[in-house]
């Protein structure tokens, strides 16, 4: 009977350490007290674990159609379409809503649904399948010539409000001012993109950036040649020392100078743009008019010879 005890107590106490043991051996790699609550709260959840009835219907629904076609318009492009696309928006000005990732799942989508209007309009054929293969490749790059011409209107406009924006960067800088609290007054002050990359400017110059590193990443979201020349004379005057007031009064002037010879430009172009609208829309007017009545009483006269 004392053997049979000790027995159960030789197991019982065997047991207990294994059971310590495993104890502590499971719970050696978790984190405990503050930091297992601060790793719950910054822990995000996968949309993997969460059943599919508890999300909404454009992650159950629209999400993935999107990501597939994405994935297929990115394995369709050349290497390096990314920063393309993201220096497109960057020079269009980053539209609301619209990024590369949107943009290449608009360009699937577009694949899809041109390859299947061009079938619906030509056919099971083989004309068909070169309907589809057409509208396919047309709808692809829709949204490439939306951006590049939101790019194009947007570097008009900044070219437009850039000799304006200098003329009341210069006046403020002149009158006292600071040269930061000046971009501020004409980013509130003035309208057009040139607001905007002014507003960014001395965003990026408060978190941490330099004036130059600022100006030389809005030279870098431009192509206009005189926003160029603007922020190289700026970095130039920063890194020598030179008085910025007189750099903003000379670029001011270079400005107008400018200005005024591309008004000159335009106005040269304008008698050869409207050259064809005149030759095929008033000029046959006047024809008619003027050798209309004389071509009517010529036709009356011969015919009153012959009979």
């Amino acid at each position: 009977m004392t053997s049979m005890l000790l027995l159960v107590g030789v197991v019982a106490v065997a047991g207990g350490l294994v059971t310590l043991v495993w104890a502590v051996g499971s719970g050696a790699g978790e984190v405990t007290g503050v930091a297992r609550s601060l790793a719950l709260i910054e822990r995000t959840v996968d949309a993997k674990e969460v059943g599919k009835a508890d999300l909404p219907a454009y992650e159950r629904l629209f999400l993935p159609v999107l990501t597939a076609m994405r994935g297929f318009a990115f394995r369709l492009s050349p290497e390096g379409t990314s920063d393309k696309m993201q220096r497109r928006l960057d020079l269009a000005g980053n539209p609301k809503g619209w990024t590369a990732e949107r943009i290449m799942a608009g360009k699937g989508a577009g694949l899809l649904v041109g390859g299947v209007i061009g079938l619906m309009f030509g056919g099971i054929s083989l004309k068909g399948l070169m309907f589809a293969l057409a509208g396919a490749v047309l709808v692809f790059f829709v949204p490439d010539l939306l951006l590049y011409n939101q790019g194009l209107k947007r570097q008009e406009e900044l070219q437009r409000g850039l000799a304006d924006a200098l003329d009341m960067l210069t006046v403020c800088v002149e009158a006292g001012q600071g040269f930061d609290a000046a971009l501020l007054q004409v980013a509130r002050s003035v309208d057009g993109p040139i607001a905007g990359e002014f507003a960014r400017v001395l965003s990026e110059v408060q978190i941490g950036k330099s004036r130059g590193e600022a100006f030389s990443s809005l030279a870098a979201r431009t192509t206009v040649a005189e926003a160029k020349n603007f922020v190289s004379a700026l970095v130039q005057a920063d890194r020598l020392g030179l008085p910025i007031a007189n750099v903003l009064r000379e670029q001011s002037q270079q400005m107008r100078l400018v200005r005024r010879q591309r008004a000159e430009e335009k106005a040269q172009k304008v008698p050869v743009k409207i050259l064809f609208p005149m030759l095929l829309c008033i000029f046959p007017a006047l024809f008619i008019v003027i050798i209309g009545p004389g071509a009517i009483r010529m036709v009356d006269t011969f015919s009153g010879l012959g009979g």
